[in-house]
């Protein structure tokens, strides 16, 4: 049996669910995002697709909020390019958005 692999561990963010207010939700394209602090992916080994657990993201006030990407899947392959397609659709930039940085992301497989 293999043993699950996790990258970017929350316990090690200095992001926690308790800090997120959970029933507010920005869209990727809001302009009161100021960041994404925190993505979550689960997948199985050898499926082709990671499952989006949550994004957390910043307002632009300071709050901790919940982000809604506008899709619950990525490909496993090409997930920045995918990302930055879907902050393109949406009218932002990833980059800017700091969607692109590996410390933000967390994948359990």
């Amino acid at each position: 049996m293999t043993m699950p692999y996790e990258t970017n561990n929350i316990a090690d963010s200095a992001v926690q669910h308790e800090d997120i207010d959970h029933c507010r939700i920005l869209q990727l394209g809001d302009p009161n995002l100021a960041r994404v602090v925190r993505l979550r992916l689960l997948s199985d080994p050898g499926f082709p697709f990671w499952d989006i657990s949550y994004c957390y993201g910043q307002a632009k006030d300071g709050a901790l909020v919940r982000v809604d990407l506008g899709t619950s899947q990525l490909r496993k392959q090409n997930i920045k390019g995918q990302l930055i397609d879907l902050c393109k659709a949406a009218g932002v930039y990833a980059k800017g958005l700091n969607l692109l940085n590996d410390n933000i992301i967390s994948k359990l497989s």
